[in-house]
Parts: C-alpha cells; structure tokens; sequence
C-alpha cells in the first residue's frame, strides 16, 4: 500500500511517514522545503519504501501507480512563519487542499486533512468540543492560517458529500517533540532555547493564557486511527492536560535546573487566551488519548535540541 504525505519533511508530517513505513506502507513525500527540512527524514535516504519529491503542492502534482492514502500536512504551522508568508499559507489551505483531494479522487484513495485548534479562534466555550464554530477574526494577522484552515476543512466536506470521498479531518492541538525548529516562534522551541542559551523566557502577557501540549508520538497515532476509522466529521487530538504558559515556563526552568528570569512582551493580536481540547469523540471513535506524560516527552524534546545545538 502507498501513502501521499505533502510537507512530508516537516516536524508532524516526518513523524506520520515513520509511522506508515513502520507500518509497512510505501511513502511518497512532498514538500518545497519552504518550512520544512530534507533532515527530518535524512534518516530514511537509504530506505527503498521511501521517496521525498521537491515540490510546491499549491501547484497541480501527480503520482505514478496505485495510492492508498494521501494525507495533506503541508503548511506553515508557527505564527512566525504564517504572518512572514502569508499568501503562501493561504495557497496551503486553498490550492494545495484542492491539488490533494483531486489526487486522492483520481487514485480512490483515503484523504486526511491536518486541520488545526486554530479553527475554534480565541474561544468562548472551554474545552474546546468540534461542535463548535469558532470566534476566528477573518482579517486579522493571524486569520491567513486559520482561515486557510477552516477552508480546507470545507473543501474536505465538499469533496466527501460530492464525490463520495473517504475524507477525514484531523483538529491539531498544540505538538511538541524532536524535529522541531528552534527558530519556529512556537513556545516550546522557543523557552527551550532560550534555555539552552542562558536566555530570558519572552514572556507574551501576563503568562495566564493556556495551552495544551501533545507530544508528537501520540498525535500521530490518533492520525493513524482516524485514517483508518469509517468517520468523515472533524476529531480532536491533543493532550487535554491545560497548564498556563507561566506554569510552561516554570516547569522548563526546573529541567534546566535554572532561575527562572522572563522578557515580558505585550500579547499578539488575536493571541488565543484558552486551548484545551475536549478528546471524548477521539475516544469514543478511535479509542485514542496521549500516553506520553508532560515530564517525559519534554525531557526528550530538551535531549534533542541539546543534541542539535551542539552538532
């Protein structure tokens, strides 16, 4: 069996690809290396099941042979990446989306879509269930990735009730784990290298704002169920475990065994103030919820940026 997986060198996407070929898929991988990196699966250069192709997917693309699933990845996926490269998210959400629907159609082939938490905005209901809509500001700066979400997400919709597509759509919730870019404005990257630096944490706002944290093995597992379930609607999968990121900070301070020392900033616009994911249909569906701990994913997540700054 043969599995599509477009931005197949970024931090999820190369994750998902060691899943399928532990599973025993052969994987072609699509990426313009935009935000992703051919180190992420540098690892895989000698594996026959294994083909990375250069390629911008907001453009028209094709496969050769029978394709089993195509799972679309492919986005920036930081708020600094996002707000330096609009259009290009935008293309991610929109062209790309279509471009993989239209080879999943062609090949009769399973489609995910990795839709985001960012669909739900700065929300009104906590946790966060799929039920519900979102409070998204539609021209703000942030509203370039959460828009092209919510797109994508509608053309999965539109392509499964007209065309009778095997869709599925995946609500990501803030991940964390090796292969993440130190430099990707994201908190996790960001605390841990400052750590590492002997850097103070920016703190944005008061740090009473909550977040999430999913460590990247369970994210893609659930990813693996729902491909493999018989559900269409859209599934969170996140860690439910909410801390704010002044407790975040704290808790990177005591594996650094350091002091914690803060450069606090005015908020982002448009910065969520609550993230939490409601997992019961995740549960319910897949029989899915993480297993990693906080403790234990961030030791690891801290071992592999250790390793990368001293290379």
């Amino acid at each position: 069996m043969t599995a599509v997986v477009t931005g197949g060198a970024g931090f999820v996407p190369s994750h998902l690809v060691d899943k399928l070929l532990a599973n025993g898929l052969r994987v072609i991988a699509l990426d313009n290396f935009v935000t992703g990196n051919e180190r992420n699966v540098a690892h895989l250069q000698d594996n026959p099941h294994f083909q990375l192709i250069e390629h911008d997917v907001s453009l028209p693309f094709d496969v050769d042979g029978p394709v089993h699933y195509v799972f679309h990845m492919a986005s920036p996926a930081s708020p600094i990446d996002y707000v330096q490269i609009p259009i290009e998210t935008l293309k991610a959400g929109s062209y790309a989306t279509h471009n993989a629907l239209d080879l999943a159609l062609r090949k009769n082939a399973t489609f995910l879509v990795a839709s985001t938490s960012e669909v739900y905005g700065d929300p009104e209901i906590h946790p966060q269930q799929e039920s519900y809509w979102g409070n998204v500001n539609s021209i703000g700066v942030r509203s370039c990735y959460d828009e092209a979400k919510r797109y994508a997400e509608a053309a999965t919709m539109a392509y499964h009730r007209a065309h009778g597509l095997n869709t599925k759509i995946v609500r990501i919730f803030n991940t964390y784990g090796p292969r993440m870019r130190l430099d990707d404005g994201r908190v996790v990257p960001a605390f841990i290298g400052q750590a590492l630096r002997g850097e103070p944490m920016t703190m944005f706002g008061d740090g009473s704002q909550t977040r999430s944290f999913c460590y990247v093995s369970d994210l893609v597992e659930g990813i693996w169920r729902l491909a493999n379930s018989d559900f269409h609607e859209p599934v969170n999968c996140g860690n439910p475990h909410e801390m704010t990121i002044m407790q975040f900070a704290e808790a990177i301070a005591r594996h650094f065994e350091i002091e914690l020392q803060l450069d606090q900033r005015p908020l982002p616009p448009d910065d969520p103030k609550l993230r939490r994911p409601d997992i019961t249909r995740a549960k319910q569906i897949l029989q899915w919820e993480p297993v990693v701990s906080f403790d234990e994913g961030i030791k690891q997540t801290i071992e592999y940026f250790r390793d990368f700054v001293n290379q």
